[in-house]
């Protein structure tokens, strides 16, 4: 017998699909943050939480997938061990849509990273180093941290000027 509310070349599977899709597609905003904001994405983004931002704690940052990269710095002495998620992984989370980034430190630092950057190189917005949380002494809470010892491109003065810490918002042009 055939469903009459489905005509026959909408197969039940595809149907089932769209009825477990939906809650996801309900839940694709972050939810408010509760507790302090450490990072800010703002600009062309579909999925803010709070006005047109959306804004993430450290709770909302570490629920994403941990990244551990492991690589020397022109600022720390030997191979440092950092962690946290992708940049790419964040700005997906807010649903940026923009072909670059103006990365803002607490200091008022601004630097305009390329968003090829974030799908070309698995960048880490650091929020450990060595397995103790980066604080605003140590260049955190939040530090952009490049895979330069897996890139031998990475390793000239163009990209170590994005290695921006004590990041706090991420504007999407």
């Amino acid at each position: 017998m055939r469903d009459l509310l489905r005509p026959p070349s909408f197969p039940r599977r595809a149907a089932l699909s769209l009825l477990l899709a939906a809650p996801a597609h309900a839940q694709s905003r972050p939810a408010a943050p509760t507790g302090p904001v450490l990072l800010s994405v703002t600009g062309r983004i579909t999925r803010p939480n709070r006005g047109a931002q959306a804004d993430f704690d450290r709770a909302m940052l570490e629920a994403l997938p941990r990244h551990r990269l492991q690589t020397g710095t022109n600022w720390t002495s030997g191979i440092r061990s950092f962690e946290g998620p992708l940049a790419r992984d964040v700005l997906a989370a807010a649903g940026a849509e923009g072909e670059r980034v103006r990365a803002v430190a607490l200091n008022d630092y601004t630097i305009e990273i390329p968003m090829r950057d974030f799908t070309e190189y698995d960048v880490i917005l650091a929020m450990r180093m060595d397995g103790q949380v980066l604080t605003v002494r140590n260049k955190g809470p939040v530090w952009v941290v490049y895979p330069r010892d897996h890139h031998s491109e990475l390793r000239v003065s163009l990209y170590d000027s994005r290695w921006i810490w004590q990041l706090r918002t991420m504007q999407v042009l």
